[in-house]
């Protein structure tokens, strides 16, 4: 291999560094953990590395400074003890005096978890390894440290600190999540079956655009449908008016200047590109469709109506290779779940080889009993996507040159 994997490490007695992936679905009232499958498949990786008394210190990120989700790392420690079922400690501290104190006092077989690692300002600028090996938090951290694991396949796309920063100064290498999705993926992306389908929906729309182009650009996929937020922010690029409260929600997730990028992609694309032509949203706690010529509207699109899931399907019953990424509409309420219903439902009952993608996804295809029958549930979202359109993954990247680093030392 051209990383590293645990077998390649000498784990007891030794300090660790895990960075993890739970950046989790919460409620958006209660902020609480909605659905905790990222925690479940990383186990195996702190199961191994507690069995064999490594001091596992575990490193993650909740959201991002500035969203609604950015959160305190302290309810996740908590549910990876009910999870794990030994105790996880909690430090309100990333690299200072508190949690500096904390991992020197770790005991043979001990799991810490650091608080919110995207608290600190330069935690999520992309430098290379070398780079963040020169913050605070690097040059704290790695002298009390024998080894890093990075099990963080969802983020492996990002050239951030705590992702990449220790592979310039700790011997480094995958858990056994990153291990599994890369082996995995890789089968799977070498010669997909056509047609291939990208089916992309959420909350999220702002870094799909360059997926959408380069899926589009390389014949990675046959075509493209969008829900949710991406789907909005093509129709707004089109020149329907959304409605306000709409509008102010793509505004608040992009940037205007996006739109001219989605424009582009419409003339050279549009085709290929499937857009919703209704929606459903709340009357009076009541579910309603409405059209594309009833739009402008006050109310939220909350998800695809019943003629866009129809088409949907007409699609995707040709598809040979399925991706999904982020559900319909605002799956969490029972009014708005149709459309992720009906069309996951429908990719998990077809022949096709179908992957699904992020944690929300993630979520959606669990909370519908559907799990058993998707070929791949992979943790990744961003890093999924990039995998798929061939692009390399900084962290992969980091963890090689790691590898090379240390076989020049030897």
């Amino acid at each position: 291999m051209e990383y590293n994997t645990l077998d390649d490490m000498e784990v007891g007695g030794k300090t660790v560094f895990l960075r993890v992936d739970f950046n989790m679905p919460l409620d958006k009232n209660t902020l609480q953990i909605l659905d905790t499958t990222r925690m479940k498949l990383v186990l195996p990786t702190i199961k191994e590395l507690v069995n064999k008394k490594a001091k596992t210190v575990i490193i993650a990120h909740q959201g991002r400074k500035g969203s609604w989700d950015f959160t305190s790392m302290k309810q996740h420690a908590e549910a990876m003890q009910k999870i794990l079922g030994k105790p996880v400690h909690f430090v309100d501290d990333i690299h200072g005096p508190k949690a500096q104190n904390t991992i020197k006092n770790m005991q043979p077989g001990d799991v810490l978890f650091l608080d919110n690692v995207r608290k600190l300002d330069y935690e999520t600028e992309k430098k290379s390894a070398q780079e963040h090996a020169e913050t605070p938090f690097i040059k704290e951290l790695y002298p009390l440290g024998d080894l890093f694991v990075n099990d963080a396949f969802a983020a492996a796309h990002r050239p951030q600190c705590s992702l990449i920063g220790f592979t310039a100064m700790l011997p480094s290498c995958v858990g056994r999540l990153m291990e599994k999705e890369l082996k995995t993926l890789s089968r799977a992306v070498k010669e997909p079956e056509k047609p291939c389908v990208f089916l992309f929906g959420g909350a999220k729309y702002s870094d799909i655009i360059v997926t959408i182009e380069r899926i589009l650009q390389n014949n990675t996929a046959d075509r493209v449908l969008l829900t949710g937020l991406p789907a909005n922010a093509f129709l707004k690029a089109k020149g329907y008016q959304l409605g306000e409260r709409n509008e102010q929600a793509l505004l608040e997730e992009g940037s205007p200047e996006q739109f001219d990028e989605i424009k582009q992609l419409l003339i050279d694309y549009d085709d290929v590109i499937d857009l919703p032509t209704d929606f459903g949203i709340d009357e009076n706690g009541q579910r309603k469709e409405i059209t594309l010529s009833e739009l402008p509207t006050n109310k939220p699109l909350f998800d695809i109506g019943s003629d866009t899931i129809t088409r949907y399907k007409d699609v995707l019953r040709q598809a040979k290779t399925i991706f999904l990424s982020g559900p319909c509409g605002v799956f969490e309420n029972p009014l708005f779940m149709k459309g992720t219903k009906d069309i996951f439902t429908f990719v998990s009952e077809s022949n096709a080889f179908s992957i699904v993608g992020g944690g929300h996804t993630v979520a959606a295809v669990k909370q519908l009993g559907l799990s058993e029958n998707i070929s791949h549930i992979s943790t990744g979202g961003g890093s999924l996507e990039k995998f798929m359109m061939g692009e390399k993954l900084p962290v992969v990247e980091a963890l090689k040159q790691a590898k090379m680093n240390r076989l020049v030392k030897h």
